[in-house]
């Protein structure tokens, strides 16, 4: 049984401050014929931006896909939310507004 180590750059995604794509190495990129793979430190010079043509210059490193959002530093604080990746911060904002509208709902059975 082989172990692959993986470098923690490849992980990383890298999002264009103009438009907000995010340039993920472990994908690459189809339209540019970047194969997948390709840390983004090893981009071609005249890559750009797929969606507003920006420079690689234009693009900031966000961590890898599901890690929690927002500075290091505050990820203790708010009541552990803050340490939850932004999918889990979804599912509990959804569900808390569903069972506010159920509960709502639930007020017409009161006649």
């Amino acid at each position: 049984m082989s172990t692959e180590v993986v470098d923690p750059k490849m992980l990383d995604r890298y999002e264009c401050q103009a438009c907000g794509y995010v340039y993920e190495p472990v994908k690459g990129d189809d339209k540019q014929n970047i194969s997948a793979g390709t840390a983004f430190d090893s981009l071609p010079i005249n890559w750009r931006c797929p969606v507003c043509g920006a420079r690689t210059k234009q693009f900031k490193s966000i961590g890898p896909l599901g890690t929690p959002s927002g500075f290091r530093e505050n990820l203790g604080y708010g009541l552990g939310v803050n340490s939850l990746t932004p999918g889990q911060k979804n599912i509990l904002i959804f569900g808390a507004l569903a069972l506010a509208v159920l509960f709502f709902l639930s007020l017409y059975g009161l006649r």
